[in-house]
This record gives structure tokens, sequence and C-alpha cells, in this order.
């Protein structure tokens, strides 16, 4: 194909190319691009109580003692370290290299 004959497909291929996309990004009477959930916002807007009701619930179970000990501990820079724990009860045995 000639140069020109290259130039010419791409000339034709521009505004057939520019036409995928949407004209007016830049002239939108939104916020945003995802704004327009009217719908949504009504529902959410005339809700009584969004929130659950155990969600109020301020008597929260917990061990003082071992909270202060665990700050304790922070405090000093003693942090005991986690317990390693295996995720299988099985032995496995190295692999050795094969002898040549």
């Amino acid at each position: 194909m000639s140069r020109s004959n290259r130039l010419a497909v791409l000339a034709l291929a521009a505004p057939l190319l520019g036409a995928c996309t949407d004209m007016y990004l830049d002239r939108r009477d939104t916020v945003s691009f995802a704004a327009g959930d009217a719908v949504a916002v009504n529902k959410v807007t005339h809700m009584i109580d969004p929130w659950p009701p155990y969600a109020g619930n301020r008597n929260i179970a917990f061990d003082g003692e071992r909270m202060q000990a665990a700050a304790e501990r922070y405090r000093t820079n003693k942090v005991t370290p986690l317990a390693t724990a295996a995720t299988s009860s099985v032995q496995y045995a190295p692999v050795l290299a094969p002898v040549k």
C-alpha cells in the first residue's frame, strides 16, 4: 500500500472512530459521570433510621485486666511473640537431592 493510500484510509477511518465516543463529555449537566441515581438518593433520604438496631448497643463485652496487661507490655516494649501453630500434624521428611 502506498503512502497516499494509507493516508486516505486514515483520513476516512478517523471520523468513524471518533463516533465511538460520547461527543459531549465536557458538556454534562451533572456533578460527576456517576450522578443521576435519584431513586436511590430518595430512598435513603426518607429512611427513618438507616442503622440496624444493634448498632446502638454500648454494652460491649471486654476483659479490662487483659487489655491493661497488653497495653503495659506494649508500653514497656515487651510484647510476647506470637506462638507459631502448624497447619498440619503430618511430619514431612526433607527431600534429599539425588546422588549423581
